[in-house]
């Protein structure tokens, strides 16, 4: 089945424009309420959402159309994805939704929608909820229209999650850390989990005005923060995403760290505890072959998958892997979470730099990455370039050149009519002239 509404990771879309107006959110709470009203309980769904302007009105929509159906309404204001997914499981609720488009700019919004355990919803339920979309919904009875209450704890029962899963015996003393909130979800609760666990923290990004999330601050514009760790004197930084889900490490030189690196420097702290399940790391094919190479080192695997953190985590509860992620920074500890959560990643960084006693900049470069380049080529929307000889012939060429000294990963993007080439090896000249190669035939296709 095509999918109409929802991509890799929910639904997106810019505000005011199908998908992502307010009448489809009232049919997505109308048909993911209607999915979930199982058994004879009270039922009930729990919301949260990042810092956009338009979260108010995406808000409001999902709570008439769960309402309109008979389910009962938990708001929690904002907070991160991870935060949602937790209270989800945490109040027996038997849905949660997150109001956010990630690391996209404010003009944009999103709806993830996560299952009572916890988990996003698998492509199956997903199916069935855009079913029932096509359909006119089933109301409720007058007596039976749900109620919607907001929590005000709500700030303070995730912190308390994400300091549980810090080391009992480490504090955060003498340890400066600047974090960037991008003006997102993680405002308060991030740098509010640091100073209670003792760091001297300088905050960026925590004056949301409903415009600025992700506006030259968090994880995809890391420079502020990078520049702030040097002029601070920091020992090291953290930047999140609009909805707190990713992480990107600078060290105290303002040097970056991405999301490679802070699986392997986690992985291997797991496996020297004894506590790394799987024997293995789950990551996807954009992951640099530098860490394929560190880990088989180890004595471990890289167990790749398609892009998105939904990917990941399936094939992490398929191995009985407990940790994975992406290079972008979404990084999952299924010992922890059930979806990547970039403050609970970063408390585990810091546990391992206040127990190496070393500077971030040795502790965090664990292996020497690979020259990658990866180029987007757009195409019109209706040939299909991957399916052309001659771009067929001109990516096996470039394998057999790579064969042994490196990897070629050619995909469609799953949410624009983009071709992605990416190609990474020993030899940079070499990964450039391929990527150029393959990137010209696509636009000849195209």
């Amino acid at each position: 089945m095509t999918r109409k509404f929802f991509g890799t990771d929910g639904i997106r879309g810019t505000t005011n424009a199908e998908p992502m107006t307010s009448v489809t959110a009232l049919r997505v709470g109308q048909a993911a309420g209607a999915h979930f009203l199982r058994g004879d309980h009270r039922h009930r769904v729990v919301i949260g959402k990042d810092t956009r302007l338009s979260g108010y009105m995406m808000e409001s929509a999902m709570v008439a159309g769960f309402t309109s159906v008979g389910m009962d309404v938990v708001l929690l204001g904002p907070m991160p994805t991870p935060a949602v997914a937790m209270l989800t499981r945490s109040m027996r609720a038997d849905l949660g939704v997150m109001i956010s488009a990630s690391h996209n700019p404010f003009a944009d919004n999103g709806i993830k929608l996560f299952g009572p355990d916890g988990y996003k919803l698998s492509d199956e339920a997903e199916q069935a909820i855009e079913r029932r979309m096509e359909k006119p919904p089933k109301l409720a009875k007058a007596e039976m229209i749900g109620r919607a209450r907001r929590i005000d704890d709500a700030r303070g029962r995730y912190v308390q999650f994400a300091k549980d899963t810090f080391p009992e015996n480490l504090r955060l003393d003498g340890l400066k850390v600047v974090v960037d909130c991008a003006n997102g979800a993680a405002y308060h609760v991030a740098p509010e989990a640091l100073w209670e666990l003792g760091a001297e923290v300088v905050p960026l990004g925590i004056a949301p005005n409903g415009l600025n999330i992700n506006d030259d601050c968090g994880s995809t514009h890391p420079a502020l923060m990078q520049e702030t760790v040097v002029a601070s004197g920091a020992d090291i930084g953290l930047a999140l995403d609009g909805d707190a889900d990713r992480l990107i490490v600078a060290d105290e030189t303002g040097r970056l760290v991405d999301g490679d690196q802070l699986m392997a420097l986690i992985a291997l702290g797991l496996q020297a505890r004894g506590e790394l399940k799987g024997n293995a790391v789950v990551a996807t094919v954009m992951s640099n072959l530098g860490l394929e190479r560190k880990l088989d080192e180890a004595g471990l695997k890289l167990l790749r998958t398609k892009v998105g953190d939904r990917y990941v985590l399936e094939e992490m509860r398929k191995t009985g892997c407990n940790i994975g992620g992406e290079q972008s920074g979404h990084i999952i500890l299924a010992d922890h979470a059930t979806t990547g959560d970039g403050l609970v990643a970063g408390l585990q960084v810091l546990a391992a730099l206040v127990q190496a006693g070393a500077p971030a900049s040795r502790l965090l470069r664990q292996f020497e990455p690979l020259p990658q380049l990866l180029k987007n080529v757009r195409f019109n929307g209706g040939a299909e370039p991957l399916e052309s000889d001659g771009v067929r012939k001109r990516i096996a060429a470039a394998e057999a050149e790579l064969e042994g000294h490196g990897r070629l990963v050619i995909r469609k993007s799953g949410t624009e009519p983009l071709i992605r080439v990416m190609a990474e090896g020993d030899d940079p000249e070499l990964v450039e002239r391929l990527v150029d190669d393959i990137c010209e035939a696509v636009q000849a296709a195209a």
